[in-house]
């Protein structure tokens, strides 16, 4: 039953994330007003926290519940997978940074430098190949 939970908490993390994002890459553009900069900053809010808890329900299946963790230990599909999911949060932090500095702008708009869309535009890129990763793990392949 636990595992079940988990599972769900995993599947729920991830839907949320990738809406999130959705809305983020929908909503950026080269110029925020003051409400979009704050709306955009909450979405982010979201964006992260759903980041964290779908890499807490993911460490706590692969280490705790579910399959034994040598399944995944050697499996390179799985490396793949962890990799493309820190390169995520890592894409994250520029945007992150700059939508957390905005709100305190004083002059509005605030011009949005292209790194930070082209970083949004990136994670879409990297959290498209995650379940296609995930997929092919859960068929055993790459073990």
């Amino acid at each position: 039953m636990l595992d079940l939970l988990i599972r769900y908490i995993h599947l729920l993390a991830v839907l949320v994330l990738i809406i999130a994002l959705l809305i983020e890459n929908l909503a950026i553009s080269s110029a925020l007003s003051k409400e979009d900069t704050d709306n955009l900053a909450r979405v982010d809010l979201v964006y992260l926290s759903s980041l964290l808890l779908a890499a807490l329900a993911g460490i706590a299946l692969w280490l705790w519940v579910g399959k034994p963790a040598q399944f995944y230990n050697g499996n390179p599909v799985f490396h793949a997978k962890l990799g493309l999911f820190t390169m995520l949060i890592l894409l994250a932090a520029y945007p992150h940074l700059f939508l957390r500095k905005s709100r305190r702008a004083l002059q509005f708009p605030v011009h949005v430098p292209a790194a930070v869309i082209w970083l949004l535009r990136i994670q879409l890129v990297v959290i498209a190949v995650i379940p296609i990763s995930a997929w092919m793990l859960a068929r055993g392949i790459g073990n």
